[in-house]
Parts: C-alpha cells; structure tokens; sequence
C-alpha cells in the first residue's frame, strides 16, 4: 500500500453523489436476491462482477433496475440502507448526502410511511453504530416520467411522513430522451418546500442538459456534468456562480460516457476553476469505492496528500451540512493532515 492510498483510506470524508440501492454490496445483493428467488440477479457474490458488466448506460440502467426489484418490503430497506452506512464507515466516511428513489418503493407496493420509517430508522442507528450522518436526496426516476415526478414531489413535501434526513430533491436516470424542462414544476415545490436542487446532467447528453438543469430546475449542484468541458461559457459559468459538479470517474467509464480514464475531464474542470468533488455513485455496480475513486482523482490531477485533503474539503463546502458542521468536519481533514508524517 503506498503512502498516499493509506492517507485516503483514514482521510475523513463526506460523499455527495451516491445511490441508495446502488450501493448494495454484493453480499447483501446476494443476501435479497436469495430472499427473492424469482429475480435473475444471481444469488452468489462472486456471479455478480459478471453480471454488472454493462455493455452501455442503457445496459446499466435495465440491470440497475433488476436490483431495485429485490427491494420489496419495508425490512429490505432498513437492511439495505444500515449496511451502506456500514461500508461507509470503513471508508471514513462521515457524511453523505445518499440519492434515494422513493418511487421505486412504493410503485412495488412499500407504503410511503414505511419507506420513510425504514430509511430513518436505519440512520439513526447509522449514526449511532457508525458514527455516519446520513442526509436523503430524494429523487425522480426519469425514465418513469412524470407519474414518478408526480409521486416523488408528493412524498418529499409530505411532512407528516417524518422524513428529517431530508434535504434534497434531484433527477436520475438516462438523460437522452428524458429532458430537464419537463420537471420544473416537481422542482419548483420542492424548492418552495425548503428543499436543495440537486438533478444530474450531462453525463451522457451535452452541456445544453447542464444548462437547463441551471435555468429550468435552479441545481444548486450537478450530479456528474462531464460534458460540461465542450462549453466554455458554461465551464465559466459554473466557476463564477461556485456550483459544484460530483465527479464520479468510474461510474463515467463504466456506463461509457468517458472512453478511457485518463481522458476523463476532470483536470479541465478544476483548471477552470470549478469546484468538483469525488464520489463513488453506485459503487459496487462498478467495482468501486470513494477511496478508489479519490486514489483516480489525485492520480488524474498529480496529487501529494495536500491536495487530496483540498478535494475532501470540496465536498464539505460543497454539502448542505450547516456551517458549524462544515467547520467540525473541516477541522477533522485539517487534523488528519496536519498529523500524517508527510502533511503540509
């Protein structure tokens, strides 16, 4: 293990664009897929790396899809969520912001309530056990269209649901043929609702998907925005206006929005000054992890420990945590730092 791999691996961390059910590890994916023997999600871990080898993002989206039909009732849910925060803390990973598709749920027959009791009762315990704050993004399946906006928009401004870890509202799912416009209204009352704009774009479609998740949906941060680099107004645009994109170089590699990692435009969105994060996305899917993807990142930007510091305090800054949380979880990075052998 070389020096800069141990420094990521105790770096305290915060992750900003990670999915709920894909982030099932293979032994609970196995775990689900036993308890629900008609699925064609193979039972055995070790048939999994297989089975998640996606020929495209629409490949990847039908096999996404198959492990959201393994969550069928309210236990599967606080199984599912309580064991991502386990992988988490592993990883030191203090905070996330989790992206959860509550319509996935209850189109399967999971009651709002119990969607919402299930996913707080396992952060609670999360924090507790664990110590990992988990906050929700909720989010609009697009390929489901506008009866899933209809429905997600509904449970996130319900109050009496309980949902406290709530924060976000976002948009997920394949860009090409699901437009942003579309959406506005679902945005607008979550918004009203005290709710953060957080929908992804550009990944897999140009930088116009950016700019309508900009002007249209008000994203206060883009989930992935890898084309956002064919537009330099927009690269600009992003700087100047401080709006995060949450880099997720395996996640691009693996659905084939970028052909070959060391072409990944990372380095051109930090050269032009815009504040980018390192996530993970849907971690196991793609073999992967928020260590990996940090280890990617430095080794992509030519990185010491510093730096990889600098990038963990991005995602802090750029969460929705309160500033006394962003200053403890600051000052934790800064401490690491300032104790490794080789820190600034």
């Amino acid at each position: 293990m070389s020096d800069l791999t141990a420094f990521i691996g105790g770096l305290p961390k915060a992750e900003l664009h990670v999915h709920h059910v894909g982030s099932a590890s293979p032994r609970i994916v196995a775990e689900l897929a036993a308890r629900h023997p008609d699925s064609p999600v193979p039972k055995d871990p070790e048939a999994l790396a297989e089975y998640f080898t996606f020929r495209d993002f629409a490949h990847f989206i039908e096999l996404y899809l198959s492990v959201v039909d393994l969550i069928r009732d309210a236990e599967d849910v606080r199984l599912l969520t309580y064991e991502v925060a386990r992988e988490m803390a592993r990883q030191n990973v203090r905070y996330a912001e989790l992206t959860v598709t509550p319509f996935s749920s209850t189109r399967r027959g999971i009651p709002d309530a119990a969607f919402v009791e299930a996913i707080e009762d396992a952060r609670r315990g999360a924090e507790k056990e664990f110590g990992v704050m988990l906050r929700w993004i909720f989010d609009i399946p697009g390929e489901a269209g506008l009866e899933a906006a209809e429905e997600t928009a509904r449970i996130a401004t319900d109050t009496s649901l309980g949902a406290d870890g709530l924060i976000g509202f976002g948009l997920g799912g394949p860009e090409i043929g699901v437009p942003r416009p579309q959406f506005q209204p679902y945005f607008d009352r979550a918004i009203a609702a005290g709710l953060r704009s957080v929908p992804h774009a550009g990944e897999t479609t140009g930088p116009g998907t950016v700019w309508d998740a900009l002007h249209t949906l008000r994203a206060e941060r883009i989930g992935h925005g890898t084309s956002s680099v064919q537009d330099p107004e927009l690269l600009a645009y992003l700087a100047e206006h401080r709006i995060p994109l949450e880099v997720c170089p395996t996640s691009n590699i693996a659905t084939r929005a970028v052909e070959v990692l060391d072409d990944h435009p990372v380095r051109q969105m930090v050269d032009a000054g815009v504040l980018v994060t390192v996530n993970s996305d849907d971690p196991p899917m793609f073999g992967t992890d928020l260590n990996t993807e940090y280890a990617i990142v430095a080794r992509l930007l030519d990185l010491d420990e510093a730096g990889v510091a600098a990038l963990a305090r991005n995602a802090v800054q750029a969460s929705f945590l309160d500033t006394a949380a962003k200053a403890r979880l600051t000052g934790e990075i800064d401490a690491y730092l300032a104790a490794w052998p080789h820190g600034a």
